[in-house]
């Protein structure tokens, strides 16, 4: 299925929504977060603080946002381009995998950042519920199944898988590996493990049910 390149009015806001997570990135890096307000954000991005709040919750997000970028998108389009035949386990995982490894130019140093920072930390790993909305629409088309709520189920599984990967491997210095990470304290975070292997750990429960969704809609 080919997508129509996007209308004016949607390049406009997808300009504006980069031109917000630059700023914030930017001055947060410049100033430290605490002391960035969104009315600094707005203003650095030349809109008004109202048309700030249409695109971000908080100062928080728009920070994270610039190292996330619309992750969830790729996620479900890197899941739509693979070839029907493909295994749809196979595809999820390869697409979570690819998009998560992939920093980006500039992306190790403001990733850093974000992760010695609480607030910026909790942020980030809010972040991956975003996952679960492009994802099942897609996990729906794939099966033929957009009535049930069997691709809103495995969505949201893979974000909390994917939430479950990155907490194990952002866990702050001198956390027990049994612990349940709160991430309120300051300061060193040690990546534990490569995120490829952790991410795919964690995905490796949903093969059995990803499998049986296929083989329910197989004709």
């Amino acid at each position: 299925m080919t997508t129509p390149p996007p209308g004016l009015r949607e390049r406009k806001k997808q300009a504006t929504r980069e031109a917000l997570r630059a700023a914030a990135l930017r001055l947060a890096m410049e100033h430290g977060p605490d002391r960035v307000r969104v009315e600094d954000i707005a203003e650095a991005a030349g809109v008004s603080p109202r048309t700030y709040n249409n695109y971000f919750a908080s100062r928080e997000q728009a920070i994270v946002s610039a190292v996330t970028a619309d992750r969830e998108a790729r996620i479900a389009a890197a899941v739509a381009a693979r070839p029907e035949e493909a295994r749809l386990a196979e595809a999820v995982t390869e697409a979570v995998v690819e998009q998560y490894t992939d920093a980006g130019e500039g992306g190790h140093e403001a990733l850093l950042f974000i992760t010695t920072r609480p607030a910026l930390r909790h942020a980030f790993l809010d972040s991956t519920a975003g996952i679960e909305p492009p994802l099942s629409a897609v996990i729906a088309e794939r099966l033929g199944d957009t009535g049930a709520p069997t691709a809103r189920v495995l969505a949201a599984s893979v974000a909390a898988a994917v939430r479950i990967a990155l907490e194990g491997w952002l866990r702050p210095a001198g956390e027990d590996a049994g612990a349940g990470g709160s991430f309120d304290a300051g300061g060193l975070v040690v990546p534990v493990g490569a995120l490829s292997d952790r991410l795919r750990a964690a995905l490796a429960p949903l093969v059995p049910a990803f499998d049986a969704a296929e083989r329910r809609v197989q004709p």
